[in-house]
Protein backbone atom coordinates (compact mmCIF):
# COMPACT_ATOMS: atom_id res chain seq x y z
CA UNK A 1 0.00 0.00 0.00
CA UNK A 2 1.23 3.99 -0.74
CA UNK A 3 2.06 5.73 2.13
CA UNK A 4 -1.46 7.49 1.58
CA UNK A 5 -4.59 7.33 3.40
CA UNK A 6 -6.91 4.79 1.42
CA UNK A 7 -10.54 4.91 2.35
CA UNK A 8 -12.24 2.11 -0.02
CA UNK A 9 -16.01 1.48 -0.21
CA UNK A 10 -15.80 -1.38 1.55
CA UNK A 11 -14.40 0.04 4.63
CA UNK A 12 -16.41 2.68 4.58
CA UNK A 13 -19.32 -0.26 4.52
CA UNK A 14 -18.05 -1.21 8.33
CA UNK A 15 -19.27 2.50 9.33
CA UNK A 16 -22.39 1.40 8.76
CA UNK A 17 -23.40 -0.24 11.74
CA UNK A 18 -26.55 0.92 13.26
CA UNK A 19 -25.58 2.50 16.96
CA UNK A 20 -27.36 0.78 19.56
CA UNK A 21 -24.70 -1.24 20.03
CA UNK A 22 -21.14 -1.78 20.38
CA UNK A 23 -20.88 -4.66 18.63
CA UNK A 24 -20.36 -5.65 14.43
CA UNK A 25 -22.84 -4.93 11.75
CA UNK A 26 -24.22 -8.19 11.18
CA UNK A 27 -25.46 -7.40 7.53
CA UNK A 28 -22.15 -5.78 6.70
CA UNK A 29 -19.84 -7.59 4.05
CA UNK A 30 -16.12 -7.37 4.46
CA UNK A 31 -13.88 -8.47 1.39
CA UNK A 32 -11.04 -6.68 2.12
CA UNK A 33 -6.78 -6.74 3.69
CA UNK A 34 -6.41 -6.03 6.85
CA UNK A 35 -3.72 -3.26 5.52
CA UNK A 36 -6.78 -1.28 4.84
CA UNK A 37 -8.53 -2.03 7.90
CA UNK A 38 -5.67 -0.81 9.77
CA UNK A 39 -5.07 2.85 7.87
CA UNK A 40 -8.91 2.88 8.67
CA UNK A 41 -8.86 2.15 12.41
CA UNK A 42 -6.01 4.15 12.81
CA UNK A 43 -7.40 7.46 11.23
CA UNK A 44 -10.57 6.95 12.94
CA UNK A 45 -8.63 6.68 16.28
CA UNK A 46 -6.77 9.82 15.32
CA UNK A 47 -9.52 12.03 14.06
CA UNK A 48 -11.36 11.27 17.42
CA UNK A 49 -8.43 12.23 19.82
CA UNK A 50 -7.87 15.30 17.65
CA UNK A 51 -10.62 16.80 16.45
CA UNK A 52 -12.65 19.63 17.99
CA UNK A 53 -15.60 18.78 16.67
CA UNK A 54 -18.25 19.70 19.21
CA UNK A 55 -20.49 16.65 18.30
CA UNK A 56 -17.38 14.20 19.41
CA UNK A 57 -14.47 15.92 21.43
CA UNK A 58 -15.07 18.67 23.57
CA UNK A 59 -12.31 17.87 26.20
CA UNK A 60 -10.35 21.49 24.76
CA UNK A 61 -13.69 23.04 25.79
CA UNK A 62 -13.51 21.07 29.00
CA UNK A 63 -10.13 21.56 29.94
CA UNK A 64 -10.86 25.21 29.15
CA UNK A 65 -8.10 25.52 26.28
CA UNK A 66 -10.73 27.21 23.95
CA UNK A 67 -14.01 28.86 24.37
CA UNK A 68 -17.36 28.76 21.62
CA UNK A 69 -18.16 32.45 19.83
CA UNK A 70 -22.05 31.69 19.61
CA UNK A 71 -23.31 28.35 20.95
CA UNK A 72 -21.94 28.03 23.92
CA UNK A 73 -23.68 24.75 25.23
CA UNK A 74 -20.77 22.40 25.54
CA UNK A 75 -19.20 25.37 27.23
CA UNK A 76 -21.62 24.90 29.84
CA UNK A 77 -21.43 20.94 29.52
CA UNK A 78 -24.43 20.47 28.18
CA UNK A 79 -23.69 17.06 25.82
CA UNK A 80 -26.75 15.71 25.22
CA UNK A 81 -28.12 18.16 22.87
CA UNK A 82 -25.60 16.64 20.09
CA UNK A 83 -25.43 13.17 21.86
CA UNK A 84 -21.77 13.72 22.29
CA UNK A 85 -21.46 10.28 24.39
CA UNK A 86 -23.15 8.41 20.98
CA UNK A 87 -20.86 9.96 19.16
CA UNK A 88 -17.87 9.02 21.22
CA UNK A 89 -18.96 5.21 21.94
CA UNK A 90 -19.40 5.02 17.81
CA UNK A 91 -16.05 6.37 17.31
CA UNK A 92 -14.48 4.37 18.79
CA UNK A 93 -16.63 0.41 19.12
CA UNK A 94 -17.62 1.24 15.60
CA UNK A 95 -14.94 2.88 13.73
CA UNK A 96 -11.89 1.35 15.77
CA UNK A 97 -12.38 -1.42 17.86
CA UNK A 98 -14.72 -3.33 15.19
CA UNK A 99 -12.16 -2.66 12.39
CA UNK A 100 -9.44 -3.62 14.61
CA UNK A 101 -11.21 -6.78 15.39
CA UNK A 102 -11.70 -7.53 11.72
CA UNK A 103 -8.22 -7.31 10.98
CA UNK A 104 -7.58 -10.10 13.57
CA UNK A 105 -9.59 -12.07 12.33
CA UNK A 106 -8.03 -11.83 8.82
CA UNK A 107 -5.38 -12.53 10.25
CA UNK A 108 -6.32 -15.42 11.83
CA UNK A 109 -8.36 -17.04 9.22
CA UNK A 110 -5.57 -16.07 6.57
CA UNK A 111 -3.58 -19.46 5.15
CA UNK A 112 0.31 -18.88 4.25
CA UNK A 113 1.25 -20.19 0.36
CA UNK A 114 4.48 -21.88 0.93
CA UNK A 115 6.95 -19.47 0.33
CA UNK A 116 5.31 -17.47 3.18
CA UNK A 117 5.28 -20.77 5.56
CA UNK A 118 8.79 -19.70 7.45
CA UNK A 119 7.91 -16.33 7.67
CA UNK A 120 4.44 -15.92 8.31
CA UNK A 121 4.13 -16.89 12.01
CA UNK A 122 6.44 -14.21 13.04
CA UNK A 123 4.83 -11.68 10.98
CA UNK A 124 1.51 -12.85 12.06
CA UNK A 125 2.72 -12.22 15.99
CA UNK A 126 3.81 -8.74 14.74
CA UNK A 127 0.80 -7.83 13.50
CA UNK A 128 -1.49 -9.35 15.98
CA UNK A 129 0.75 -7.21 18.71
CA UNK A 130 0.37 -4.34 16.96
CA UNK A 131 -3.65 -4.69 16.27
CA UNK A 132 -3.98 -5.57 20.09
CA UNK A 133 -1.76 -2.53 21.58
CA UNK A 134 -4.50 0.21 19.50
CA UNK A 135 -7.18 -1.74 21.27
CA UNK A 136 -5.84 -1.61 24.65
CA UNK A 137 -5.04 1.89 23.77
CA UNK A 138 -9.10 2.66 22.81
CA UNK A 139 -10.43 0.77 25.45
CA UNK A 140 -8.00 2.55 27.97
CA UNK A 141 -9.68 5.47 26.33
CA UNK A 142 -12.96 4.36 26.60
CA UNK A 143 -12.52 2.94 30.56
CA UNK A 144 -11.16 6.55 30.80
CA UNK A 145 -14.01 8.14 29.65
CA UNK A 146 -16.72 6.15 31.02
CA UNK A 147 -15.91 4.32 34.05
CA UNK A 148 -17.55 0.82 33.93
CA UNK A 149 -17.90 -0.34 29.64
CA UNK A 150 -18.41 -3.56 27.95
CA UNK A 151 -15.15 -4.88 27.40
CA UNK A 152 -15.32 -8.91 27.73
CA UNK A 153 -18.19 -9.35 25.27
CA UNK A 154 -18.03 -6.29 23.33
CA UNK A 155 -17.13 -6.86 19.93
CA UNK A 156 -18.99 -10.37 19.39
CA UNK A 157 -22.59 -9.25 18.05
CA UNK A 158 -23.27 -12.61 17.37
CA UNK A 159 -23.25 -13.89 20.44
CA UNK A 160 -23.94 -11.09 22.79
CA UNK A 161 -25.61 -8.70 21.00
CA UNK A 162 -26.49 -6.87 24.71
CA UNK A 163 -23.16 -7.32 25.99
CA UNK A 164 -22.35 -6.65 29.88
CA UNK A 165 -20.40 -3.73 31.40
CA UNK A 166 -17.01 -4.84 33.10
CA UNK A 167 -15.43 -3.33 36.37
CA UNK A 168 -12.90 -0.82 35.21
CA UNK A 169 -10.32 -1.87 37.69
CA UNK A 170 -10.29 -5.20 36.25
CA UNK A 171 -10.29 -3.92 32.87
CA UNK A 172 -7.01 -2.16 33.51
CA UNK A 173 -5.69 -5.10 35.13
CA UNK A 174 -6.42 -6.79 31.75
CA UNK A 175 -5.40 -3.99 29.41
CA UNK A 176 -1.66 -4.17 31.61
CA UNK A 177 -1.28 -8.08 30.74
CA UNK A 178 -2.29 -7.62 27.74
CA UNK A 179 -0.02 -4.95 26.35
CA UNK A 180 2.78 -6.96 28.65
CA UNK A 181 2.27 -10.12 25.80
CA UNK A 182 1.80 -7.69 23.14
CA UNK A 183 5.28 -6.48 23.76
CA UNK A 184 6.49 -9.30 23.93
CA UNK A 185 5.50 -10.99 20.77
CA UNK A 186 7.17 -7.93 18.67
CA UNK A 187 10.09 -8.76 16.72
CA UNK A 188 12.03 -6.85 14.21
CA UNK A 189 12.75 -7.29 10.80
CA UNK A 190 9.46 -10.07 10.57
CA UNK A 191 7.29 -7.52 8.88
CA UNK A 192 4.02 -6.16 9.90
CA UNK A 193 1.39 -4.00 7.83
CA UNK A 194 3.91 -2.07 6.05
CA UNK A 195 2.87 1.37 4.67
CA UNK A 196 -0.61 0.27 6.00
CA UNK A 197 0.82 1.62 9.05
CA UNK A 198 0.32 5.22 9.00
CA UNK A 199 1.54 5.69 12.17
CA UNK A 200 4.94 3.72 12.10
CA UNK A 201 5.26 2.73 8.84
CA UNK A 202 5.97 -0.65 10.11
CA UNK A 203 8.79 0.03 12.32
CA UNK A 204 8.97 -2.44 15.00
CA UNK A 205 11.49 -1.18 16.85
CA UNK A 206 9.02 2.41 17.38
CA UNK A 207 6.41 0.13 18.06
CA UNK A 208 7.88 -1.56 20.96
CA UNK A 209 8.74 2.12 22.24
CA UNK A 210 5.07 2.85 21.71
CA UNK A 211 3.82 -0.62 23.75
CA UNK A 212 6.27 0.51 26.94
CA UNK A 213 5.29 4.16 26.74
CA UNK A 214 1.32 2.73 27.27
CA UNK A 215 2.29 0.86 30.02
CA UNK A 216 3.83 3.25 31.65
CA UNK A 217 0.73 5.58 30.56
CA UNK A 218 -1.09 2.57 32.26
CA UNK A 219 0.69 2.46 35.63
CA UNK A 220 0.70 5.85 36.36
CA UNK A 221 -2.85 6.09 35.81
CA UNK A 222 -3.64 3.77 39.09
CA UNK A 223 -0.95 5.25 41.10
CA UNK A 224 -3.65 6.56 43.59
CA UNK A 225 -5.46 3.55 43.72
CA UNK A 226 -3.11 0.59 43.13
CA UNK A 227 0.40 1.95 43.87
CA UNK A 228 1.69 -1.63 43.91
CA UNK A 229 0.62 -2.59 40.56
CA UNK A 230 1.48 0.87 39.42
CA UNK A 231 4.88 0.96 40.07
CA UNK A 232 5.83 -2.79 39.22
CA UNK A 233 3.92 -1.81 35.31
CA UNK A 234 6.05 1.39 35.32
CA UNK A 235 8.89 -0.27 36.43
CA UNK A 236 8.27 -2.71 33.77
CA UNK A 237 7.53 0.06 31.02
CA UNK A 238 11.17 2.08 31.80
CA UNK A 239 12.93 -0.93 31.76
CA UNK A 240 11.19 -2.44 28.45
CA UNK A 241 11.90 1.15 26.43
CA UNK A 242 9.90 4.26 26.49
CA UNK A 243 9.60 7.11 23.84
CA UNK A 244 13.34 8.97 24.58
CA UNK A 245 12.67 11.65 21.08
CA UNK A 246 10.03 13.18 19.89
CA UNK A 247 11.16 11.35 16.50
CA UNK A 248 9.63 8.17 18.50
CA UNK A 249 6.07 10.09 18.61
CA UNK A 250 3.29 8.16 17.85
CA UNK A 251 1.46 10.93 15.66
CA UNK A 252 -1.04 10.64 12.76
CA UNK A 253 0.18 12.28 9.32
CA UNK A 254 -2.37 14.09 7.50
CA UNK A 255 -2.32 15.01 4.26
CA UNK A 256 -3.36 18.60 2.48
CA UNK A 257 -6.07 16.86 0.48
CA UNK A 258 -10.11 16.34 1.05
CA UNK A 259 -11.17 13.89 3.20
CA UNK A 260 -7.79 13.01 4.90
CA UNK A 261 -6.87 16.70 6.21
CA UNK A 262 -6.48 17.51 10.02
CA UNK A 263 -10.07 17.63 11.81
CA UNK A 264 -8.87 20.62 13.52
CA UNK A 265 -8.27 22.48 9.98
CA UNK A 266 -11.72 20.88 9.08
CA UNK A 267 -13.73 22.65 11.88
CA UNK A 268 -11.75 25.26 12.36
CA UNK A 269 -11.03 27.12 8.77
CA UNK A 270 -12.66 24.49 6.36
CA UNK A 271 -16.20 24.56 7.32
CA UNK A 272 -16.05 28.74 7.08
CA UNK A 273 -17.28 29.50 10.35
CA UNK A 274 -15.51 31.13 13.36
CA UNK A 275 -16.34 28.82 16.20
CA UNK A 276 -13.88 28.96 18.84
CA UNK A 277 -11.60 31.51 20.54
CA UNK A 278 -8.95 31.39 23.56
CA UNK A 279 -10.77 30.72 26.71
CA UNK A 280 -9.75 33.25 29.43
CA UNK A 281 -8.03 30.54 32.31
CA UNK A 282 -5.62 29.47 29.92
CA UNK A 283 -4.80 32.14 28.17
CA UNK A 284 -4.31 34.31 31.34
CA UNK A 285 -2.21 31.46 32.77
CA UNK A 286 0.10 31.92 29.64
CA UNK A 287 0.06 35.51 30.09
CA UNK A 288 0.74 35.47 33.69
CA UNK A 289 3.62 33.22 33.59
CA UNK A 290 5.61 34.92 30.16
CA UNK A 291 5.11 31.41 27.84
CA UNK A 292 6.75 32.18 24.42
CA UNK A 293 4.45 29.26 23.14
CA UNK A 294 1.14 31.25 23.17
CA UNK A 295 2.27 32.64 20.41
CA UNK A 296 1.92 29.49 18.29
CA UNK A 297 -1.31 28.31 20.44
CA UNK A 298 -3.26 31.58 19.36
CA UNK A 299 -3.41 34.44 17.65
CA UNK A 300 -3.05 38.08 18.81
CA UNK A 301 -5.38 40.99 19.12
CA UNK A 302 -3.67 44.36 18.52
CA UNK A 303 -0.23 42.79 19.63
CA UNK A 304 -1.90 41.23 22.62
CA UNK A 305 -3.21 37.91 23.50
CA UNK A 306 -6.99 37.90 25.48
CA UNK A 307 -9.14 34.95 25.81
CA UNK A 308 -12.80 34.99 26.85
CA UNK A 309 -14.90 34.05 29.82
CA UNK A 310 -15.41 30.58 30.08
CA UNK A 311 -19.23 29.81 29.04
CA UNK A 312 -20.01 33.07 27.96
CA UNK A 313 -20.14 33.87 23.75
CA UNK A 314 -18.67 36.66 22.59
CA UNK A 315 -17.40 38.73 18.99
CA UNK A 316 -14.79 36.22 17.50
CA UNK A 317 -12.80 39.70 16.79
CA UNK A 318 -12.69 40.80 20.07
CA UNK A 319 -10.78 37.43 21.37
CA UNK A 320 -7.35 35.45 20.56
CA UNK A 321 -8.07 32.95 17.83
CA UNK A 322 -6.43 29.19 17.58
CA UNK A 323 -3.13 29.64 16.39
CA UNK A 324 -1.80 29.16 12.63
CA UNK A 325 -1.39 25.62 13.50
CA UNK A 326 -5.27 25.05 13.18
CA UNK A 327 -5.83 26.32 9.84
CA UNK A 328 -3.20 23.84 8.30
CA UNK A 329 -4.19 21.09 6.34
CA UNK A 330 -1.45 18.94 7.40
CA UNK A 331 -0.96 19.64 11.02
CA UNK A 332 -0.35 15.37 12.68
CA UNK A 333 -3.13 14.03 15.19
CA UNK A 334 -1.57 13.23 18.44
CA UNK A 335 -2.09 9.75 19.58
CA UNK A 336 0.97 9.12 22.77
CA UNK A 337 3.80 11.67 22.32
CA UNK A 338 7.00 12.35 23.90
CA UNK A 339 6.31 15.07 25.46
CA UNK A 340 3.00 13.17 27.53
CA UNK A 341 5.72 10.31 28.17
CA UNK A 342 8.13 13.07 29.56
CA UNK A 343 5.41 14.13 31.93
CA UNK A 344 4.30 10.38 33.04
CA UNK A 345 8.44 10.02 33.58
CA UNK A 346 8.35 13.23 35.55
CA UNK A 347 5.57 11.95 37.42
CA UNK A 348 6.52 8.45 38.18
CA UNK A 349 10.05 10.07 39.90
CA UNK A 350 8.02 12.63 42.35
CA UNK A 351 5.28 9.55 43.45
CA UNK A 352 7.78 7.00 43.63
CA UNK A 353 10.90 7.97 43.40
CA UNK A 354 11.32 5.67 40.10
CA UNK A 355 13.35 6.86 37.36
CA UNK A 356 15.71 9.45 38.32
CA UNK A 357 15.40 13.10 39.63
CA UNK A 358 11.89 14.38 39.69
CA UNK A 359 13.13 18.43 39.28
CA UNK A 360 15.38 16.91 36.37
CA UNK A 361 12.61 15.31 34.95
CA UNK A 362 10.34 17.83 35.25
CA UNK A 363 12.32 20.38 33.35
CA UNK A 364 12.89 17.77 30.33
CA UNK A 365 9.13 17.25 29.92
CA UNK A 366 8.27 20.88 29.78
CA UNK A 367 12.16 21.47 27.11
CA UNK A 368 10.02 18.31 24.93
CA UNK A 369 7.12 20.63 25.01
CA UNK A 370 9.00 23.49 23.68
CA UNK A 371 10.99 21.79 21.16
CA UNK A 372 7.55 19.78 20.15
CA UNK A 373 6.06 23.61 19.27
CA UNK A 374 9.61 24.80 17.21
CA UNK A 375 11.37 26.87 20.47
CA UNK A 376 14.75 26.26 21.51
CA UNK A 377 16.42 24.67 24.39
CA UNK A 378 17.42 28.17 25.60
CA UNK A 379 13.75 29.46 25.45
CA UNK A 380 12.75 26.62 27.27
CA UNK A 381 15.47 27.10 29.89
CA UNK A 382 14.38 30.55 30.18
CA UNK A 383 10.85 29.83 31.38
CA UNK A 384 11.76 27.34 33.66
CA UNK A 385 13.59 29.94 35.60
CA UNK A 386 10.73 31.58 36.42
CA UNK A 387 8.68 28.67 36.34
CA UNK A 388 10.59 26.11 38.51
CA UNK A 389 9.63 22.69 40.18
CA UNK A 390 8.11 22.96 43.57
CA UNK A 391 9.09 19.42 45.34
CA UNK A 392 6.43 20.39 48.31
CA UNK A 393 3.88 20.54 45.68
CA UNK A 394 4.78 18.75 42.57
CA UNK A 395 1.32 17.38 41.75
CA UNK A 396 0.89 21.40 40.73
CA UNK A 397 4.07 22.07 38.95
CA UNK A 398 3.37 18.81 37.00
CA UNK A 399 -0.26 19.26 36.56
CA UNK A 400 -0.09 22.52 35.54
CA UNK A 401 2.60 22.40 33.05
CA UNK A 402 0.94 19.08 31.71
CA UNK A 403 -2.19 21.49 30.96
CA UNK A 404 -0.03 23.54 29.16
CA UNK A 405 1.80 21.20 26.95
CA UNK A 406 -1.03 19.04 26.48
CA UNK A 407 -3.13 21.93 24.75
CA UNK A 408 -2.80 20.04 21.39
CA UNK A 409 -4.22 16.41 22.88
CA UNK A 410 -7.41 17.36 25.35
CA UNK A 411 -8.08 14.12 25.86
CA UNK A 412 -5.16 13.45 27.57
CA UNK A 413 -4.59 16.94 29.67
CA UNK A 414 -8.41 15.87 31.16
CA UNK A 415 -6.78 12.86 32.29
CA UNK A 416 -3.42 14.32 33.82
CA UNK A 417 -6.33 17.15 35.35
CA UNK A 418 -8.49 14.37 37.31
CA UNK A 419 -5.22 12.77 38.76
CA UNK A 420 -3.30 15.40 39.71
CA UNK A 421 -5.94 18.14 40.49
CA UNK A 422 -4.36 20.49 38.84
CA UNK A 423 -4.81 23.52 37.66
CA UNK A 424 -7.28 24.24 39.76
CA UNK A 425 -10.53 25.27 37.27
CA UNK A 426 -14.09 25.95 38.21
CA UNK A 427 -17.51 25.40 36.49
CA UNK A 428 -18.64 28.54 34.72
CA UNK A 429 -21.44 30.11 36.87
CA UNK A 430 -23.63 29.12 33.65
CA UNK A 431 -23.02 25.31 33.66
CA UNK A 432 -25.94 22.99 33.68
CA UNK A 433 -27.54 21.69 36.62
CA UNK A 434 -25.82 18.08 36.35
CA UNK A 435 -22.71 19.54 36.85
CA UNK A 436 -23.34 20.16 40.38
CA UNK A 437 -21.06 23.02 39.95
CA UNK A 438 -17.88 21.29 38.96
CA UNK A 439 -15.85 20.72 36.11
CA UNK A 440 -17.29 17.33 34.21
CA UNK A 441 -15.04 14.20 35.53
CA UNK A 442 -16.74 11.79 32.84
CA UNK A 443 -19.22 11.78 30.50
CA UNK A 444 -22.35 10.23 30.78
CA UNK A 445 -23.37 6.85 28.94
CA UNK A 446 -25.03 7.09 25.54
CA UNK A 447 -28.79 7.18 25.50
CA UNK A 448 -29.06 4.84 23.03
CA UNK A 449 -27.35 2.15 25.79
CA UNK A 450 -30.43 3.00 28.53
CA UNK A 451 -32.88 2.45 25.72
CA UNK A 452 -31.41 -0.41 23.87
CA UNK A 453 -28.67 -2.26 26.59
CA UNK A 454 -31.22 -0.73 29.19
CA UNK A 455 -30.59 -3.54 31.73
CA UNK A 456 -26.89 -3.50 31.86
CA UNK A 457 -26.96 -0.03 31.67
CA UNK A 458 -28.30 0.15 34.93
CA UNK A 459 -26.27 -2.33 36.42
CA UNK A 460 -23.36 -0.50 35.43
CA UNK A 461 -24.53 3.29 36.64
CA UNK A 462 -25.16 1.82 39.67
CA UNK A 463 -22.17 -0.02 40.09
CA UNK A 464 -19.88 3.30 39.43
CA UNK A 465 -22.11 5.82 41.58
CA UNK A 466 -24.82 6.42 39.33
CA UNK A 467 -24.06 8.01 35.82
CA UNK A 468 -23.38 11.67 35.91
CA UNK A 469 -20.73 13.99 35.29
CA UNK A 470 -19.88 14.17 38.59
CA UNK A 471 -19.11 10.54 39.06
CA UNK A 472 -15.63 9.83 39.43
CA UNK A 473 -13.85 6.79 37.45
CA UNK A 474 -11.88 4.12 39.63
CA UNK A 475 -8.42 5.64 39.08
CA UNK A 476 -9.80 9.43 40.27
CA UNK A 477 -9.97 9.30 43.91
CA UNK A 478 -8.63 12.04 45.20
Amino acid sequence: MKNTIIISSLVLLLVSCTSDDVNMDPHATYNTIPETLITYAEKELSDYMTTPNVNENNFRLTMQYWQETTYVNESNYNFTARNVSNNVWGDNYVNVLNNLNKAKELIEQYQPVPSELNTWPAKKRNQLAIIDMLSVYTFQTLADTFGDIPYSQALNNNQYPLPVYDNDTEIYESLINRLKVDINNLEEGQGTFGQGDILYGGDIGKWKRFGNSLLLKLGISISDVNPSLAQSTINKAISGGVMISESQSCIFRYLAESPNFSPIFENVLNNNRDDFFGGKPFVDFLNATSDARVSKYFQDVDGIYIGQVIGLPGEFSSFSAPGIFAYKQETPGNLLTYTEVSFYLAEAAARFGIGGNPEVLYKNAVQASFLEWGFTTQDALDYLTDNPYNAANWKKSIGEQAWVAMYNHPVVSWNFYRRLDYPALQAPPTAINNAGGKVPVRLQYPGLEATTNGTNYSKAAAAIGGDKLTTKVFWDRN
